[in-house]
């Protein structure tokens, strides 16, 4: 017990040894802060009216708390997770103890912690002398201040300087030593919140800094836990995560309130190989959303992501062939907490010899969308397409490209839009970077003839099967279903991702792209399906300003492997992702 309270207190900077335990006082729930107290004042008139048990304190940081209650733990939990899921309160509304709590200004003249209410200050008279605020009574005189203040830790000082940063009363170094800077800013928060200005806290005021200061880690129930399995130590947030299961390599903490919170422990034996295979594959999960900076060196890394209302962060180390790491998945919108409960997980972290077995969660169920019982993050849409240049220019449809935060070739390379063809339903896209594809589309520059032979290439399960398929058929017409020009209606059964894949006469040319069936309230037979012609394709790389490549050569029949072998390497997949 005893090495467990100073790796907590050296954990949380100090003073937060004691909050871990059941609160005495009652428990709140806080839902807002404001700078100023008439903000507050405003903001708590305006929640009193639609919630019942709405108070107002000062907290020790100057700010003023809007809070429901109190209730009992349990209740205030059950009314947190309500009123959350109601939309009445904001949904970075937290758990909050007493002891965080100041004095009270909401409602006015209440006094539900038996304190003095807080009442807006009030400019004086010119004539009138200024009445001097009357301190708080100190626990202890400024010499017996001193004298405890001489028992803390060089990890306790740097604590009490960071709480006071934090606070926004001492802007330079986080060393431990007192000095003028440091004791000119104890003084200005001691006189801030009532209390005589020594320069020298109290045993009873460097509790009361901490525990403003740490009042998102109770919140969260930061405890120290132990996976011998994982061999793994380290602060977690218990009271928002709860352990799940073991499914190699990671142990699972799945959200224990409708905070939602996640959490992961890694453990696993490797070389720098299964370093960098974890980081690529942790980047194809949905709880590592693809926007924020990620970065893998010789025998570490680190991912965060933000994205899809969810805030992720992703550690891991390479050290003595064992591979040790964790990620924590937060809400957005509770950045405050995040921070501090993330910075503790850091700094608490250590490691034992032991490693989680490789086969543990095994027996899991198994899906090709599943790594280790995570999610694969999934495109909205797959759709195919074709290289139209040497450079990797490619033509598609234009629903693959439609309010795409990101699309992508074959799930890594970049695509932008160059142009599109709303009415025919064609979009170009170029890459990020020149590609040097194995293949490129031939255009036919003959018109083909009704009940030719013809074949489409495209991703008919959406990227499944790793590669496209070839789908035989007839050109049914040389025009759409309702006589118009630059579409073509084929005899051919298809799915849904090989709309913007070329079609392909018997020479080896290509003479359309499959567009999507349509969907404006007809039910067509599975047979029938449309493709623009390639004087349509033409004009929307024109458009671009890029030229379609003609044919060279003559044109011949050719073998069913050749056909597949240029369908192959000119079919990509393109994927739209939210």
């Amino acid at each position: 017990m005893r090495r467990i309270l100073t790796v907590i207190s050296v954990l949380f900077l100090f003073g937060v040894r004691a909050s871990f335990a059941q609160q005495d006082g009652g428990v709140w729930v806080q839902v807002e802060a404001q700078p100023s107290l008439r903000e507050a004042q405003e903001r708590a008139q305006a929640y009193s009216g639609a919630l019942p048990d709405v108070n107002g304190f000062r907290l020790n940081s100057g700010w003023y708390a809007i809070v429901i209650g109190p209730y009992l733990r349990g209740d205030a939990e059950q009314v947190l997770r309500v009123y959350r899921a109601e939309g009445q309160i904001p949904a970075d509304s937290f758990i909050a103890f007493s002891n965080t709590l100041g004095q009270q200004f909401w409602p006015v003249s209440a006094n539900t912690q038996d304190q003095a209410a807080v009442t807006a200050p009030v400019a004086p008279e010119p004539e009138q002398p200024v009445a001097e605020a009357t301190p708080q009574i100190a626990d202890e005189t400024r010499s017996q201040a001193l004298q405890s203040e001489r028992l803390l830790s060089a990890q306790e000082r740097m604590g009490l300087q960071t709480a006071l940063q934090a606070a926004g009363f001492y802007n330079s170094t986080i060393d431990g030593a007192f000095g003028q800077g440091t004791r000119r800013s104890m003084g200005d928060w001691q006189s801030f919140n009532g209390y005589e200005a020594t320069g020298v806290l109290t045993t009873a005021q460097r509790k009361a800094l901490m525990d403003d200061y740490n009042a998102p880690l109770i919140s969260a129930g930061m405890q120290l836990y132990t996976d011998p399995q994982a061999g793994i130590e380290m602060a977690m947030p218990l009271d928002v995560v709860a352990f799940d299961r073991y499914e190699a390599p990671f142990v699972h903490f799945n959200g224990s309130t409708d905070l939602n919170a996640q959490a992961l422990l890694i453990s696993q034996d490797g070389t720098k190989a299964t370093l960098r295979a974890l980081f690529e594959v942790m980047q194809s999960l949905e709880i590592v959303p693809l926007e924020g900076p990620r970065q893998l060196r010789g025998d570490s890394f680190t991912l965060e992501g933000r994205g899809n209302d969810i805030v992720s962060y992703t550690e891991a180390k390479l050290k003595d062939g064992q591979i040790k790491g964790f990620t924590l998945v937060w809400p957005e919108g509770d950045e405050a907490r995040r921070t501090r409960v993330l910075a503790a997980m850091k700094a608490g972290f250590s490691t034992t010899d032991a490693v989680l077995d490789a086969a543990a969660g095994s027996d899991a169920t198994q899906s090709i969308d599943l790594v280790s019982g995570l999610q694969v993050r999934k495109p909205r849409l797959s759709r195919s397409g074709f290289f139209a240049d040497a450079k990797g220019t490619v033509l598609t449809v234009t629903e693959a490209a439609d309010s795409c935060s990101r699309i992508t070739l074959d799930g890594a390379h970049e695509l932008e839009v160059a142009s599109t063809d709303p009415d025919l339903g064609i979009a170009v896209l170029r890459p990020s970077r020149d590609l040097s594809p194995i293949s490129v589309a031939e255009f036919s520059s003959t018109k083909p003839r009704i009940q030719s032979e013809v074949a489409v290439s495209g991703f008919s399960y959406q990227g499944v099967l790793g590669g496209p398929t070839l789908s035989y058929g007839q050109i049914a017409d040389l025009r759409g279903l309702n006589g118009e020009d630059g579409v073509k209606r084929l005899a051919l059964a298809t799915q849904p991702g090989d709309a913007g894949g070329p079609v392909f006469d018997g020479n080896g040319q290509v003479v359309g792209m499959l567009l999507p069936t349509p969907t404006n309230g007809r039910t067509l037979p599975a047979s029938v399906s449309l493709s623009a012609n390639t004087e349509s394709l033409n004009k929307a790389l024109s458009k671009a300003g890029l030229a379609g490549q003609s044919s060279a050569t003559a044109a011949t029949q050719v073998s069913p492997n050749e056909l597949s072998r240029r369908a192959n390497g000119m079919t990509v997949l393109v994927q739209c992702w939210d």
